[in-house]
């Protein structure tokens, strides 16, 4: 009895020193979230080819976006739910083990069914991986660092932006797209290796609601306003960002390699954006959140103005990019203290249902934007209708404010 008590203490006490900074652990989770987004990214890039090399069309070789897509979107809450009594650090090693035969069944897939799955297999280690590494990377800091923990792991994401897709890209166009594969599934073994020395055993996966209070997360008022917020907000953003090779191609007048500089310049604002709007909704995330969405959609419109010089597009598209990932982290955290306050137990569930809802906002503005650019307004309106967007969303992100204000004078 004793020498268990010494045990506890023990995990106590590594727990609170892992708390005073920001532990080793944190680049464990951003090394996988490079190899992760990486791999749901590149395939833009791929496209041709792979549809080239299997003998598919474009729109079909377009399926390994959208049904990647739909695998994190329906995978993320559910496996999630399913895993929830699962040790924390056993889970992520699952997942990363995951990623990695997925990536490993893409790279030797011998037709375009095989490759659909190994997509849809690699979408649910994705969706699961965000979920939980949320929380993982909110635990292991003071609670006023919060933001800043989860906007680390997602720099991994956004570095992916910035250096992994272009990287992959570029290997998929010489050394053929199995190549590609091949390389995120190495990046996958690292972050592997990474979470198993780096990350501490003895995670708290707090309490673990049953799937009844689960449920509850889909019928609770603020969290369903939270995930609307994130889907619009960030479909916003892929409205134009999915088309922003060719806007600036065909308005700006700018050249291929231009674009490819403006890209990389575009990618770093993302990174910079999303460690400052951590930092930025540490204390109250909502409020944060509101004032970065009004800007998103100042910045947004003033594009739609700019997009025709090239020396003003670019100042524009750098704060853009800066605003456009800035709330991930915000609006993660937002997710995670609703779920912890009105849903204990709930908060990996919650977590992962707001990473679908990130996918889903990815498919909606896409598709959205492909339908503005294939009717009569052009590609040149992109930026406005993505500006309505994130109208929509400050209307939803008040509403918010002003119904936690209730609650909280009903307590």
């Amino acid at each position: 009895m004793n020498h268990q008590n010494e045990i506890d203490v023990s995990d106590k006490t590594v727990i609170q020193k892992i708390k005073k900074g920001l532990p080793a652990a944190l680049w464990a989770l951003t090394i996988s979230a490079f190899g992760i987004g990486t791999t749901e990214f590149v395939i833009v890039g791929l496209l041709p080819t792979v549809a080239g090399d299997l003998g598919i069309s474009i729109p079909s070789a377009g399926l390994l976006v959208s049904l990647y897509a739909i695998g994190v979107a329906i995978g993320a809450p559910v496996l999630t739910a399913l895993t929830g009594k699962v040790p924390r650090k056993t889970l992520l090693i699952s997942i990363m083990i995951l990623f990695v035969i997925g990536n490993g069944l893409a790279s030797i897939a011998p037709g375009f069914i095989t490759l659909i799955l190994a997509r849809i297999l690699t979408g649910f280690a994705h969706g699961v991986y965000f979920s939980i590494g949320s929380t993982i990377a909110a635990s292991l800091v003071p609670e006023e660092k919060r933001a800043t923990a989860i906007s680390i792991m997602f720099a991994g994401l956004t570095l992916a932006i910035v250096t992994g897709v272009p990287l992959g890209t570029f290997i998929g166009q010489h050394f053929g797209w199995r190549a590609t594969f091949i390389g995120v599934a190495i990046l996958g073994i690292v972050g592997l290796l990474a979470s198993m020395i780096l990350v501490p055993a003895h995670l708290q996966n707090g309490k673990t609601a049953s799937l009844q209070q689960q449920l509850k997360v889909l019928t609770n008022k603020r969290l369903i306003f939270a995930f609307l917020m994130t889907a619009m907000g960030y479909g916003g953003t892929f409205v134009v960002f999915t088309y922003l090779s060719p806007i600036l191609q065909e308005i700006t007048g700018l050249k291929e390699s231009a674009v490819t500089l403006i890209l990389l310049i575009y990618g770093i604002a993302i990174a910079l954006g999303n460690l400052i709007g951590g930092r930025l909704a540490n204390k109250n995330p909502l409020k944060a959140l509101l004032w970065m969405f009004i800007a998103q959609g100042l910045v947004l419109f003033l594009f739609y103005f700019t997009v025709h010089s090239p020396v003003l597009s670019i100042i524009t598209l750098f704060f853009l990019g800066a605003l456009s990932f800035a709330s991930v982290p915000g609006l993660q955290l937002l997710v995670v203290q609703i779920a912890e306050k009105e849903l204990p137990g709930t908060q990996d569930v919650a977590s992962g249902i707001n990473i679908a809802a990130f996918n889903i906002g990815i498919a909606i503005g896409s598709y959205s934007g492909g339908l503005i650019v294939t009717s009569s307004l052009g590609i040149g309106s992109t930026p406005w209708i993505g500006a309505l967007f994130l109208v929509i969303t400050v209307m939803i992100t008040l509403y918010s404010i002003r119904l936690g204000k209730k609650l909280l004078k009903n307590d």
